[in-house]
């Protein structure tokens, strides 16, 4: 590498380069959507099935991989920001519970492996003990 006195253009344009190159190595490939393809495919190719079965194949179906006890949605009501917190074990995620109920202007949905359950704090209610 040439090496230039500070401040010279040539120094200059070796920083350019080497982020240049830091750049391009970190740049994610691209994935192909074939979108068109599917939305341009005959009904005929899709098998149809009853609402129930939809319903419960997608919305009631759930799986939670074996390492995750429970996955926590917080949404704040107010700016509509919505954040996740996922939990490997019931201690930590009885804290975060806890603290949640403790919060206003909330509302939060516990996913474990056996049922979906939606929570809004109230402050006027006192939690017991879970």
């Amino acid at each position: 590498m040439l090496r230039g006195k500070r401040g010279t253009s040539q120094s200059k344009t070796n920083v350019n380069l080497l982020m240049l190159s830091l750049m391009n190595k970190r740049k994610k490939p691209y994935f192909h959507n074939n979108w068109r393809e599917l939305k341009n495919a005959p009904s005929e190719f899709f098998e149809s099935i009853e609402y129930d079965e939809f319903m419960s194949w997608k919305v009631s179906g759930w799986e939670l991989p074996s390492s995750c006890y429970c996955i926590i949605r917080v949404s704040d009501l107010e700016t509509k920001h919505v954040k996740e917190h996922v939990f490997k074990n019931h201690s930590a995620a009885q804290r975060m519970v806890e603290k949640l109920l403790g919060t206003t202007g909330i509302e939060f949905t516990v996913v474990d492996p056996y049922s979906v359950k939606r929570l809004i704090p109230d402050e006027d209610y006192e939690y017991e003990d879970f």
